[in-house]
C-alpha cells in the first residue's frame, strides 16, 4: 500500500511540472508610435513676486493699528502709529537747545563787532579781537549742531507713523496694540505686504542631476493640495546660481512665473512642479518594462559573470563584434549617436522563445521610451514579464474529492 502511494505521488509531481512548463508564457505588449515628453519633477513654494517687509526704525509702544490681515492698502497709507509722546518731548528739547545756541551766537557776534571797532581805533589788542572771533565761530557751530539734532528728533517723530511704501495686500502682521517695538539692533518687521497677488512665482528646488535639462523659458506645470484635480501652468523666468545643500543633497532654485488672476493661489502653498524638458512626436516607442526584462538564462549568466550587459556582453566574451546596431555604431565616424544608448529587448520567436533584439533608445517619460534605431517596427510584440497560469494537478492520495480518495470512499 505504501509503495503504491509513493508511486502515485511521484506521478502527480511529474504531471505538475510538465503542465507548468507547458503553460508557462510571457507577457507581451505591442510596439507603437506616439508622443513622448521627458519631464523633471521638483517641489516648490508659492510666493508673491514682490513682498515688502515693513519695519520700524525707532523703538516705542504701538498705540494705533490701521491695517490688519488681508487689508488692501495703497502707497503712503498709514498702517500703524507708535506712541509719539517721548519723541515730541525730544523735539521740544532740541528746539530749545537750538534757541539757546542762536542767542549765544548773536551775543558772540555783538562782542566780535565791538572788539573789531576797538581794534580799528587802537583801543584793544589784536589778541582780544582774535579771541572774540573764535567765540563767535564756536557759537555758530553750536547753532548748526543744535539744528541737526532738532532735525533728527523731528525725523524720529515722523518714524512713529508707519506707512505703506507700495500698493498691495497685508499678508502678515506681527504686533498688536500695546506691544513694545524694540529697534535697538535691527528693524523689527511689523507688516508683510504682497504687491500683487495676481502675479505669483514658484521657487522650485531642482536636483543637480536634473538642472542641466532645465532652461529659462521652458513651460512648467504644477499642482497644489488645495486643488488636487486642477493643474496650473507657468514659465521658468530664472535659474539662480545660489545652490542649496540639504543633507548633502545639492539643488538649485528655479523661479517660475505663474498668472493668478482669480487669486486662488496663495503664498506659502506647496507646489508639486513638473518641467517638460523635451518632447518628441510620432516616434517609435516601447514600454519601459521591456527594457527591464531578462529571461531566466540571461539572469543566471549575469549572476555568474557580474553585471555585464546582456547581448553586448556575450558578444564581447565570444570575441565577436556585437550584431546589428552595436557593431554598426562602432563603424560610424562619430561613434554612438548623441543621446542614444544601446539596449537589449526581447521579442517572441515562432516557437515561443525569447529572442534578443538590439536597439538604441532616446528619451523616456517614465512609462514609454523612444526607440531611436533598431530592428523593431510598429506592431511587434516585446516581452515585458513572465506570466504563469495556475496549475491544478491530481489530488494527493488519501484526500477527499468528490466521493473520497483512492482506496475507498468515506470512512473506514
Amino acid at each position: 500500500m505504501r509503495r503504491t502511494t509513493l508511486i502515485l505521488l511521484i506521478l502527480a509531481l511529474a504531471a505538475c511540472k510538465g503542465r507548468g512548463d507547458k503553460n508557462q508564457q510571457y507577457r507581451t505588449e505591442k510596439v507603437d508610435r506616439g508622443t513622448i515628453t521627458k519631464t523633471v519633477t521638483a517641489t516648490g513654494t508659492l510666493s508673491a513676486v514682490t513682498t515688502v517687509q515693513i519695519g520700524s526704525q525707532v523703538s516705542g509702544v504701538i498705540s494705533q493699528l490701521y491695517a490688519d490681515f488681508n487689508s488692501r492698502v495703497e502707497r503712503g497709507q498709514l498702517l500703524a502709529e507708535l506712541d509719539p509722546t517721548p519723541f515730541q518731548a525730544q523735539v521740544e528739547q532740541r528746539r530749545a537747545d537750538l534757541t539757546r545756541a542762536q542767542v549765544e551766537a548773536a551775543n558772540a557776534r555783538i562782542t566780535l563787532q565791538r572788539q573789531r571797532r576797538l581794534s580799528e581805533s587802537g583801543l584793544a589788542a589784536e589778541a582780544e579781537l582774535d579771541a572774540a572771533k573764535a567765540r563767535y565761530d564756536s557759537a555758530q557751530a553750536q547753532v548748526s549742531q543744535a539744528a541737526a539734532a532738532l532735525r533728527q528728533s523731528q525725523t524720529n517723530l515722523k518714524y512713529t507713523r508707519i506707512t505703506s511704501p507700495i500698493d498691495g495686500i497685508v499678508v502678515d502682521r506681527k504686533y498688536d496694540v500695546g506691544q513694545t517695538v524694540a529697534a535697538s539692533f535691527q528693524a523689527p518687521t511689523l507688516f508683510s505686504i504682497a504687491q500683487d497677488l495676481t502675479k505669483m512665482q514658484v521657487q522650485a528646488d531642482v536636483d543637480q542631476s536634473d538642472i542641466g535639462a532645465v532652461k529659462v523659458g521652458q513651460p512648467a506645470r504644477f499642482t497644489v493640495d488645495a486643488y488636487p484635480d486642477e493643474e496650473f501652468r507657468g514659465r521658468i523666468s530664472q535659474i539662480r546660481l545660489n545652490a542649496l545643500v540639504n543633507q548633502n543633497v545639492v539643488s538649485y532654485p528655479v523661479m517660475i512665473e505663474v498668472p493668478n488672476p482669480d487669486e486662488r493661489l496663495r503664498p506659502q502653498m506647496t507646489a508639486n512642479v513638473t518641467f517638460d524638458v523635451a518632447t518628441v512626436k510620432d516616434v517609435l516607442r516601447i514600454p519601459n518594462a521591456a527594457l527591464r526584462f531578462r529571461p531566466e538564462s540571461e539572469r543566471g549568466q549575469q549572476t555568474q559573470g557580474g553585471s555585464g550587459g546582456g547581448f553586448e556582453r556575450r558578444a564581447a566574451q565570444s570575441g565577436q563584434s556585437a550584431p546589428g546596431l552595436a557593431g554598426a555604431a562602432r563603424q560610424l565616424p562619430g561613434g554612438r549617436p548623441a543621446g542614444a544608448r544601446p539596449q537589449t529587448v526581447y521579442t517572441m520567436t515562432a516557437d515561443n522563445k525569447p529572442k534578443p533584439v538590439q536597439i538604441r533608445t532616446g528619451i523616456t517619460d517614465g512609462r514609454h521610451t523612444q526607440v531611436v534605431d533598431g530592428e523593431l517596427k510598429p506592431g511587434d510584440l516585446v516581452i515585458v514579464g513572465m506570466a504563469t497560469s495556475k496549475v491544478e494537478g491530481p489530488p494527493p492520495p488519501g484526500s477527499r474529492q468528490g466521493g473520497g480518495g483512492p482506496g475507498g470512499g468515506g470512512r473506514r
